[in-house]
């Protein structure tokens, strides 16, 4: 399917009619058009899909989104107001019951599951209260750590802690992006410092490495937080279920092998679309790799739901790290059509850069190329911190997290609450300390760019698998619910999510 065959949609008052050109191409198989019915209501929306501010006040300017590609979504009221509604329609409330109606859907129109978060406002209506310094520009900010760094490169002792101390002045966990930033790359030079310098701290590696929460449980509360208020890792589970929905849509036997299974729930919507198949469901398996102790728990919901919508169903566990797996755990089986799926999990898998000698994340790709899965989706950082001298990394670390922050500030009405301190704290703060810490294997933290993977999954004997044009263009679309600064760019089959230009996660899928 081209660009110019996705779907148009046109205006008729207040309400909104949507017409769906031909999808005659071998990506729609004509179970794919006759599943899943879909109502598209005309009623009010909600503030919180709409990007509105709170009853009483002007609604925000509509804003273009920046595209660059050459498509461009028409900046006006009525759009907004469209997209509003699709967005309603494809992004209902969670539920595991099948979506049904009078209009005809297809199942990679049911994987859209991108919804905005629940509490959001464009402008951030209360500021912080002042913190010390609180006027200096984020350029000093940024020159200042950067001086730290250097300084601590360079043995520059003396000065280092000087600069540390000034620094000290300027950061804040209870600050804008750059101050908060600031403090956790402040405290991940410290311990770097204190490591070079033989000093035994005993709270090194809790800071550095393994800062956690006080439970699983409220770690598992913390990342669903930060999936709820900002787009990066929904729009990841996305584009991959859309390509694995389309590589399996014919398929009767599936096993999907998901390397970083976490709570599941990234597979909720693609069960749904199997299940609505007017020929019955194919009999699923699902193979989830989790060090975490929460499998039984996943196993239940996918459980539950099979049971619901009455499908055959697997789901086989392996609590080990991705390097450790081997062919023979997974358990292949003739006649099932095999997808595997690595989201942001790969780049802590140890490569060449370590003290590894074996280089098991090109050996995982190798071995998993071997299974002949019928598509492999990738999503990864897009960020290029793991071969590169610690000046370098400090510096890409300071800019990938800067542009993260202010956008998770962008999406929030309030920031200062407890609640967002721990997410930032220990969804971003580990990793960032990390990067800028540990070397060898004590760094897990080691994102590349989308050209090395690109080279490493070659390397290992895949081929490109261009993702759908209609997902994208429907991800396009419903990215204008968020804010008009994240950007999305297509680039040679793959898709780049970012902040103001600058890429923040890539997806991409591969046979």
């Amino acid at each position: 399917m081209d660009s110019q065959q996705l779907f148009r949609y046109g205006f008729n008052g207040s309400g909104t009619n949507y017409n769906f050109l031909s999808m005659s191409t071998p990506a729609f198989s004509e179970w794919a058009l006759d599943s899943l019915k879909l109502k598209l209501g005309g009623g009010p929306m909600n503030s919180r899909v709409s990007g509105h501010s709170s009853k009483g006040e002007s609604p925000s300017k509509p804003a273009e989104v920046p595209i660059q590609d050459g498509a461009k979504v028409v900046s006006s009221e009525s759009v907004r107001h469209a997209l509003q509604e699709l967005e309603t329609a494809l992004m209902a409330p969670d539920t595991d019951e099948l979506i049904t109606s009078t209009k005809t859907w297809t199942p990679l129109e049911t994987l859209i599951s991108i919804q905005p978060p629940q509490t959001r406002s464009r402008c951030r209506s209360k500021r912080l209260k002042e913190i010390p310094n609180s006027s200096h520009s984020q350029d000093k900010v940024r020159h200042l750590l950067l001086k730290c760094a250097e300084a601590l490169s360079e043995d520059r002792m003396d000065e280092f802690q000087v600069l540390v101390k000034e620094a000290q002045c300027l950061v804040s966990i209870h600050g804008d992006p750059i101050q908060r930033l600031g403090a956790y790359m402040l405290e991940g030079l410290v311990a770097r410092q204190e490591e070079s310098a033989g000093i035994d701290n005993s709270n090194r590696a809790l800071r550095c490495r393994k800062r956690k929460p006080e439970s699983r449980e409220l770690l598992s509360s913390y990342k669903h937080i930060l999936y709820d208020i900002c787009p990066y890792v929904k729009f990841g589970y996305m584009a991959a279920n859309g390509a694995i929905a389309e590589a399996l849509r014919t398929e009767d036997r599936i096993h999907i092998i998901d390397f970083q299974i976490a709570q599941g729930t990234q597979w909720i919507t693609l069960i749904q679309a199997l299940a609505a198949r007017p020929g019955g469901p194919p009999h699923v398996r699902i193979t989830g790799i989790d060090r975490g102790d929460n499998l039984q728990v996943v196993g239940r919901m996918f459980y539950a739901l099979s049971r619901k919508f009455n499908m055959p169903f697997e789901f086989n566990t392996l609590p080990v790290s991705a390097e450790e797996v081997t062919r023979d755990m997974l358990e292949i089986r003739p006649g099932e059509a095999l997808a595997v799926n690595f989201t942001l999990q790969l780049h802590r898998t140890p490569d060449e850069s370590t003290v590894e000698l074996n280089n098991p994340r090109d050996g995982l790709l190798r071995m998993v190329k071997g299974l002949s899965p019928k598509v492999t989706t990738l999503v990864e950082q897009e960020s290029n911190t793991n071969t590169s001298p610690f000046l370098m990394r400090f510096t890409e670390t300071m800019d990938y997290y800067s542009a993260m922050l202010e956008s998770i500030d962008e999406s929030l009405a309030r920031r200062e609450s407890k609640e967002m301190i721990g997410v930032e704290q220990n969804c971003l703060g580990k990793s960032i300390m990390n990067m800028i810490a540990c070397e060898g294997k004590e760094r897990v933290e080691r994102p590349e760019l989308l050209g090395k993977w690109r080279s490493r999954l070659c390397m290992a004997g895949f081929r490109p698998y261009p993702l759908s044009s209609y997902v994208n263009s429907v991800i396009r679309m419903l990215m204008a619910g968020y804010s008009e600064k994240y950007t999305l760019v297509e680039k040679d089959g793959a898709l780049l999510l970012g902040w103001k230009g600058r890429s923040l996660i890539s997806a991409s899928a591969w046979h």
